[in-house]
């Protein structure tokens, strides 16, 4: 349909952008006049026509094109801009029939072999709705960003609950449309559809954008067939990819979808997006805390599958960049967590695949990885983790540093005493600080060194938070191991 009429406003979903390159990014909209019901839309597809600009009026107009937004996608439209100048910011918008959608802003990366001076980006993850307001987002929206990172548990998949401070639309969601209307509800939060209009996004998924705590083709419910698992898997990867600025080589095939891959920022930086869910092996004992003992230790267990580790090894050893950064989920660091009964470690996380944890610390020390730095999300908690070659030996030599960042609001307010991470705050030797809040973390880089300023709003359950910056730490280039810098 050429002139299509809508019975609302069809860009109601905002804009966004994505997986940035020196020539181009991805950018992103939705067709959905009505997107609480379902998007209320014929299933034919729609012409929409998109321009790029280098000015906000678009007066400098660099490009422009048409392209079909098809029902079989949701009527989405993912557009990959090519032969765009390096490291530069540009202004994008669609048209559909007489409508236009909101002016979104984006930047491009910086040419494979420029250095440049700085780069900001900041990283959060875990934003349920019910918990509460995305407080974090305006704050985000005022710093001079080059890119937000989103870790996973963009949306969670559990029916609505009362008296909470929001409410799920619907029961627990499985089917395509269930998960479209469930992404709807997200976007249509003007905090977030707004950080995603104003900056680049480079995402990954954890478990609740599909199952909790699902590992490969296992369920964490027990009676769950393979077949309707896969059936319901095929629902969530495709509704993920229609509602995130993503490439074609992201796009699902089935009830499969390769979201692991790489993004460089000139020579200061080469992120590494992975995906800890899809490929890993069942968790070893349960995927509660436990101790460190027999199947942890399984030689063929995996946290990322053999092809997604080979990958990542392969481009570390490849890398010419500063700063080698593993944006991924669960955490790296082998926190004991237990009391005077024994140690206990979380088997969902990278202590639970420990053969696999180790091969990847040692391959980082043996082959000299520059400055691998690794951001987590997952917990709802701020960690400062220096990672060691050998977590038990407290002389064992620094391969790198984890910052683990909170959530937007999963858990509530936060700022709360909890006495079990109190006690592995305390009792693990490489944890540098802990906090509780919800939040974000802000990174700036140089060549010389990485600051992370760990804001923190002080509550979720209404609107307005003030941001505060709880602390601020520092790695130096060259030599792993976070130092604070102040706060805490």
């Amino acid at each position: 349909n050429e002139s299509p009429k809508f019975l609302a406003y069809p860009f109601s979903l905002g804009v966004a952008s994505g997986d940035p390159e020196a020539d181009g990014v991805v950018i992103w909209t939705r067709l959905s006049p009505d997107p609480l019901d379902g998007g209320r839309l014929d299933p034919e597809p729609i012409r929409v026509e998109w321009e790029v600009s280098q000015d906000e009026a678009f007066s400098k107009i660099v490009q422009k094109g048409k392209c079909l937004a098809t029902p079989q996608l949701g009527h989405s439209v993912h557009v990959e801009l090519t032969g765009l100048s390096p490291h530069s910011w540009y202004f994008y918008r669609f048209h559909a029939g007489s409508e236009i959608s909101p002016v979104g802003r984006t930047r491009t990366a910086p040419k494979r072999m420029d250095m440049p001076d700085k780069m900001k980006f900041a990283f959060t993850s875990c934003q349920h709705l019910e918990s509460g307001f995305f407080n974090g987002y305006p704050h985000m929206q005022n710093e001079d960003l080059d890119l937000v990172i989103h870790l996973g548990d963009y949306i969670y998949e559990y029916a609505g609950r009362d008296n909470r401070v929001r409410k799920h639309l619907g029961k627990e969601v499985e089917s395509l449309d269930e998960y479209r209307l469930r992404y709807s509800q997200y976007r249509m939060d003007e905090d977030l559809q707004e950080t995603h209009r104003l900056f680049p996004w480079l995402v990954t998924w954890d478990d609740h954008e599909f199952d909790n705590n699902y590992a490969n083709l296992v369920s964490e419910q027990d009676g769950i067939s393979p077949e309707s698992f896969l059936a319901r898997r095929m629902n969530a990867y495709q509704a993920y990819y229609e509602f995130m600025p993503l490439r074609k080589r992201s796009f699902p095939q089935g009830p499969d979808m390769k979201l692991y891959r790489k993004c460089s920022y000139g020579q200061l930086a080469d992120f590494f997006v992975l995906d800890t869910r899809q490929y890993r092996t069942d968790q070893p004992n349960g995927d509660r805390q436990k101790p460190m003992t027999g199947k942890v230790f399984d030689s063929q267990a995996t946290m990322l599958g053999s092809e997604q580790e080979g990958w990542l090894m392969g481009g570390l050893l490849n890398s010419e960049a500063t700063w080698n950064v593993l944006a991924q989920q669960v955490m790296m660091a082998a926190l004991n967590r237990g009391d005077d009964k024994g140690a206990r470690y979380s088997m969902d996380q990278w202590p639970g695949y420990e053969v696999s944890r180790r091969r990847l610390l040692q391959f980082f020390h043996d082959r000299k990885i520059s400055n691998p730095v690794v951001l987590t999300g997952d917990i709802h908690l701020n960690w400062v983790n220096d990672l060691q070659l050998d977590f038990k030996d407290p002389k064992s030599p620094l391969v790198g540093t984890e910052w683990v960042g909170t959530s937007m609001t999963s858990a509530g307010n936060g700022g709360n005493f909890i006495p079990e991470y109190e006690r592995a705050a305390k009792q693990n030797n490489f944890v540098k600080w802990y906090n509780s809040n919800r939040g974000y973390v802000s990174c700036e880089l140089t060549k010389d060194h990485w600051k992370s300023y760990f804001r923190a709003t002080p509550f979720v359950t209404k609107k307005g938070s003030p941001i505060e910056t709880k602390a601020i730490f520092m790695i130096e280039e060259g030599q792993p191991g976070a130092h604070l810098v102040s706060g805490a």
